[in-house]
């Protein structure tokens, strides 16, 4: 089979101007790239545009993570309710706490977690629920809350969903929960490495920033512009070396600027894919919402009729990559990985979704000329095989 491109096109790119290079630049040459004033204006300028009155940022998503759940007190014998059909970051995190990571499954339309699939699982034991708002979609917050014990601390994964909205309009990120937010080299803002938490409690915010930095209650910003701080560095408890730096903070703040650009391309590859997909194969679902401007539209995940086709959901991706497109699977479930697996555990929504989901490439990167190539590769790989092809 002839490649469709010559260039391999990824699931996921960043998208990089003058603007973000020009702001490393700048931070090289002012003698400071540790954590300084540039992660002091990238937690201020993105908690506003999450609404939220505190942001944290810290290494990596995984991190985020972690201390969420380590400020909500889980530790050694508690129960984590997590989906999953998520990457294995959400439940290792409760792992090295001590704690059990309790599987739940999903919403075949939506992929997120909902407040049946969670009360399913609920126990005495459990202290909190890590919640995914998958593929950008956000789940529905409120009524898990309102479908849960208070004593329950819901830590939200939003590793896919900045820019995301929640059914009321507001952003992902102003709940009032702990929102963990991600900027791999693959997300909607990325700046190679980093996360952030969104926190509501000032107390909790205080702590988080000391945890990142070693239990400390100054960082080395603080005792290079505050001289008095040098003399007395308080180690208040132990923590952890996961602190952002001033390099990547600068980055995030140019691509904070454009996340509205990047937003709207998003969402013209995703009606572009939804138009041909309708007009082409119509029994090819998709995950609830896209098209939808609430919808972050980080990944954009179809499920095929795979009975229906000549060739494994497998066999589909493998080709499609041969062809230079790089649909890829999100995700293989972590109750069936060897680490986690349990005889006899089914997660019956879970398990269908993992035979058939395939997601097709999107990124602020991309060109309308780009889809169709994507297009047009998935209608090769398909044939005629699959059902109600027009």
């Amino acid at each position: 089979m002839k490649p469709i491109r010559t260039e391999y096109l990824p699931f996921g790119k960043p998208n990089f101007s003058e603007a973000e290079i020009d702001a490393v630049s700048q931070v090289m040459r002012s003698g400071w790239i540790g954590m300084g004033k540039e992660v002091q204006l990238f937690e201020k300028e993105l908690a506003e545009y999450v609404n939220s009155p505190h942001v944290v940022t810290v290494n990596s998503c995984t991190s985020a993570l972690f201390l969420a759940l380590l400020v909500e007190g889980i530790g050694e014998g508690d129960e984590v309710i997590c989906p999953s059909l998520t990457w294995c970051s959400s439940a290792n995190v409760a792992l090295y706490l001590g704690a059990k990571v309790i599987f739940c499954d999903v919403d075949p339309d939506t992929l997120c977690v909902t407040p049946e699939t969670i009360l399913a699982k609920l126990s005495p034991k459990t202290k909190a629920v890590v919640v995914v708002h998958m593929g950008g979609l956000a789940a529905d917050i409120e009524a898990i809350k309102g479908a849960l014990p208070s004593s329950v601390s819901i830590i939200e994964d939003a590793a896919h969903a900045l820019g995301a909205r929640y059914s009321n309009g507001e952003m992902v990120g102003s709940s009032g929960n702990l929102t963990c937010f991600s900027f791999y080299a693959n997300k909607n803002l990325s700046t190679g490495e980093g996360g952030a938490i969104s926190v509501f409690d000032k107390a909790k915010c205080d702590r988080l920033m000391s945890l990142r930095q070693h239990g400390l209650c100054s960082d080395a910003w603080k005792r290079f512009t505050h001289p008095q701080a040098a003399l007395t560095p308080a180690l208040t408890e132990l923590g952890y070396k996961m602190n952002y730096i001033d390099i990547l903070a600068a980055i995030g703040r140019a691509q904070l600027f454009r996340l509205p650009e990047f937003h709207q391309r998003r969402l013209e590859i995703a009606n572009y894919y939804i138009n041909f997909l309708n007009e082409n194969y119509p029994s090819v679902d998709m995950q609830a919402g896209l098209g939808n401007d609430e919808h972050a539209h980080h990944l954009f995940v179809i499920k095929l009729v795979v009975e229906n086709m000549s060739i494994s959901r497998n066999e589909l991706v493998l080709e499609m990559r041969a062809q230079n497109i790089g649909a890829s699977i999100h995700y293989s479930p972590l109750h069936k990985m060897p680490f986690y697996y349990c005889e006899g555990q089914t997660l019956s929504n879970t398990e269908y979704l993992a035979e058939c989901i395939v997601t097709l490439p999107i990124s602020a990167s991309m060109s309308i000329a780009d889809a169709k190539d994507v297009c047009e590769g998935l209608a090769s790989s398909l044939g005629d095989s699959h059902e109600y092809r027009n």
